[in-house]
């Protein structure tokens, strides 16, 4: 394995417990663990990208990982506060970072003609889901935008993080219709949506490190 993907197997062990937790209802160690999930992260992406200089890069990616981690602990970090709209907060946040992230620092090919597919889920969704979203049908529909653009951004980067923009969408798409549609969902979708969030965010992530790391190669090797 390399050097630098090493920091990756706390995030990858603990993020196997976790499902395998909600998999068992076991919620004395699926709530712990799912809120150490975007810590272990942040370290793998500290481990990697140690030694070289993206301040930018690295920044938005933290932010975007700390953004994920108070919308994961929504519930139990803002208990004064209504969770699915403070979760739609936080998550919102952390993916403008994303999309900024790609778009701006990390595109390495045009905008494909496959990712328009991500505009139709966008509607097909909201939809589906209006009749039962009620009150929360704007923040729903604003999510959803931020959501499908860091798909749509993650298709112009490495092969890893278009497959995270992927994971991640079919995620919160499960967790969408679990929220609003509960009595069509069975049991098993629930650890579907953290199976499918963990390899989103962690792809991402490691498709961001692999990134920086070649452009600074790059880098050293052009200005040597």
């Amino acid at each position: 394995m390399p050097r630098l993907l090493i920091g990756f197997i706390p995030y990858m062990a603990v993020s196997i417990v976790h499902v395998c937790a909600l998999a068992a209802r076991s919620d004395v160690v699926a709530g712990p663990t799912k809120l150490a999930l975007m810590p272990l992260l942040a370290f793998a992406v500290v481990w990697g990208i140690r030694g070289i200089r993206w301040a930018l890069a690295a920044a938005l990616l933290l932010a975007a990982i700390a953004l994920s981690w108070l919308g994961d602990g929504a519930g139990a970090f803002f208990a004064f506060a209504p969770e699915v709209p403070t979760m739609l907060l936080f998550f919102g946040l952390a993916h403008v970072c994303y999309i900024v992230l790609f778009w701006r620092v990390l595109a390495v090919r045009p905008l494909p003609v496959w990712s328009l597919v991500y505009a139709v889920w966008w509607g097909v969704l909201l939809a589906i889901l209006w009749p039962s979203i009620g009150a929360l049908l704007i923040p729903v529909a604003l999510y959803g935008l931020v959501l499908g653009g860091t798909a749509v951004a993650a298709s112009r980067c490495h092969p890893l993080i278009l497959w995270g923009g992927v994971f991640f969408l079919i995620s919160d798409t499960v967790l969408a219709f679990r929220l609003f549609t509960p009595d069509a969902m069975p049991g098993w979708t629930s650890p579907l949506v953290m199976l499918t969030y963990t390899l989103g965010q962690g792809l991402i992530a490691a498709g961001a490190v692999v990134s920086l790391r070649a452009r600074a190669q790059t880098h050293v090797q052009v200005t040597a």
